[in-house]
């Protein structure tokens, strides 16, 4: 079974190439001349845009307007060389989409050591030993990040009629103890 060829939709024939040469200039030395130019320049443009294979992208931009020349050849006016310009833009956001990293989901963490099995395990136990008040103290206290952490313990000190200096000390008075608390539990325990 013989099966179709099919041509890289990034290639180009000769009878393309030969247009689009004399599109850049009815002299051939000329026109070969500002090929090379065009070139040189497409891939200083991707190597300034960070691509890691701007030669490649240079040849597919020219490839690209070459396929095209017969749609924009009667109507276009002005500079060939920016039109290859604006073709280099959308093949470069192409190897961008295409280059993408897939992604990937959230490595697993790995499972808790001994040690730090020991500490939670100790840390729990110091916690509820606490009263209550102070339990919910401490732990509301250590709650938010940034500037809702700052608006929730000025509601905190509010709803326990405490200046903001006084639950701070209160706070980590409760916190010392804690953490006093859970030295001699691992201590004890290792």
């Amino acid at each position: 079974m013989t099966t179709a060829y099919s041509p890289d939709p990034d290639e180009i024939s000769q009878e393309q190439f030969d247009l689009l040469l004399d599109w850049l200039d009815p002299d051939r030395e000329k026109a070969g001349t500002r090929y090379e130019w065009i070139r040189k320049r497409l891939i200083k443009i991707f190597v300034c845009r960070g691509s890691a294979t701007p030669e490649e992208l240079a040849d597919k931009t020219i490839n690209r307007v070459a396929r095209k020349l017969p749609e924009i050849r009667p109507t276009y006016s002005g500079d060939p060389a920016r039109y290859f310009s604006g073709v280099a833009s959308n093949i470069f956001r192409e190897s961008l989409r295409k280059d993408k990293v897939p992604v990937i989901g959230m490595p697993e963490t790995a499972p808790p050591d001994e040690d730090e099995e020991r500490i939670r395990t100790c840390f729990e136990k110091c916690i509820a030993e606490l009263p209550p008040t102070d339990r919910d103290l401490v732990l509301s206290y250590y709650q938010q990040e940034k500037k809702a952490k700052i608006d929730h313990r000025k509601d905190l000190a509010g709803r326990l009629g405490l200046g903001m200096n006084a639950l701070r000390i209160r706070a980590c008075r409760i916190r010392s103890g804690l953490q006093e608390c859970v030295e001699k539990c691992i201590a004890a325990t290792g």
